[in-house]
């Protein structure tokens, strides 16, 4: 859990039947911004900063026709899915709860946001955790958190 927050800010809501968002509202405004920002960076799904959100299928350089193939069927959905989700995190950032398909929207949305952002940041696995020096780091740490509250309420109530 992150020492901003003093209790978990996603939980499930038994007598409503959704998951309650508890932020405040410049943490919301940060989640509408990153899905915006990152909503123009899919306008070239080939961009090196998507790489890990769109790692090519074959990897053996003598299967370039078949990867060719795999981004012309495939690149166009899969851009779309992840278009579709980040708006639907845009459009509700605001609210105080989510379904759980709004929630599982939320997770997958987060995670490429992160993706992308690690990837910018040339962040690897097997990197020590630093403190973060700039905002670019901050906003990934805190995009690794709120991945972590979305997974631990989805789990929680399952």
């Amino acid at each position: 859990m992150s020492p901003l927050f003093g209790g978990r800010t996603i939980t499930w809501d038994q007598k409503s039947g959704a998951y309650r968002v508890e932020l405040d509202d410049g943490f919301r405004q940060v989640i509408v911004e990153l899905m915006e920002q990152f909503l123009e960076l899919l306008e070239d799904p080939g961009a090196p900063v998507l790489y890990r959100l769109f790692p090519p299928a074959y990897s053996d350089p003598a299967d370039i026709q078949h990867q060719d193939e795999y981004r012309r069927l495939m690149q166009d959905d899969l851009v779309e899915r992840r278009r579709a989700e980040l708006e639907l995190v845009a459009s509700t950032a605001r609210q105080s709860t989510l379904t759980e398909d709004q929630l599982l929207a939320w997770s997958r949305a987060i995670n490429s946001v992160r993706l992308a952002l690690g990837t910018y940041l040339d962040i690897r696995e097997e990197d020590a955790e630093r403190v973060p020096s700039t905002a670019e780091e901050s906003a990934y740490h805190w995009l690794n958190y709120l991945l972590e509250e979305t997974v631990e309420a989805l789990s929680r109530h399952t």
